[in-house]
């Protein structure tokens, strides 16, 4: 599983749009798509999600869905992306299956050995940095590169480090440990998101003159 470019989608953050962004950003190389969306009802996911589905799925590019285990079901997704909030990641694997991807949110790494030893496949590591993207709780805002280090020791599954991540910063997230940087408006609120997902891969691979 390649995580070193990972979209979350957010409409109300894009500028094209949601499929024209994941469009633009699949010609650019992301390696792995997260519907998100939570201000769109659950019918309008749904459909969006479809529509992604196909995208992805041409693309051979893996789409997982935020939070909502049965919408992952509904759009035939390959995988769901779990926060503290939701359901546990063994109800997820039951639900969508053993070949499921099952990512979890962390900001510990206590969190991050729970969630390793649940069964997740992936972690979504953050905030790294101040984002104003995503709401995050005050302990889990700006946790800074010396607990990417941490994570990085304390489990051996893949993560990416999420929360104000762009070219200009994402190689020090993977220099830190980080297998790949999880971004939104670094890509959806670009006027040329292939370009900017272009740049966001060479940061994060360590190529200089990327941003």
């Amino acid at each position: 599983m390649n995580l070193q470019t990972y979209l979350v989608t957010d409409d109300r953050l894009s500028t094209h749009g949601t499929v024209e962004t994941v469009t633009a950003a699949i010609e650019g190389g992301v390696d792995i798509v997260q519907l998100r969306e939570k201000s769109m009802t659950a019918r309008d996911r749904y459909e969006l999600g479809r529509r992604l589905r196909e995208l992805t799925r041409e693309a051979g590019v893996p789409l997982v869905v935020n939070d909502r285990i049965d919408l992952a079901a509904a759009i035939d997704a390959d995988g769901v992306h779990l926060g503290d909030d939701d359901l546990p990641v063994a109800v997820a694997r039951e639900q969508l299956g053993e070949g499921c991807l099952v990512g979890r949110s962390v900001s510990t790494v206590e969190a991050a050995r729970e969630a390793a030893d649940a069964g997740a496949d992936y972690l979504g590591v953050g905030a790294v940095f101040a984002t104003g993207s995503k709401e995050t709780d005050p302990a889990s805002s700006s946790i800074g590169l010396d607990r990417i280090r941490a994570i990085d020791d304390a489990v051996d599954l893949p993560f990416v480090g999420i929360g104000g991540i762009d070219a200009t910063n994402a190689d020090a997230v993977t220099a830190a440990g980080a297998d790949g940087v999880a971004v939104i408006t670094a890509i959806t609120d670009s006027d040329d998101p292939e370009a900017a997902t272009r740049d966001l891969r060479r940061a994060a691979a360590g190529v200089e003159g990327s941003a």
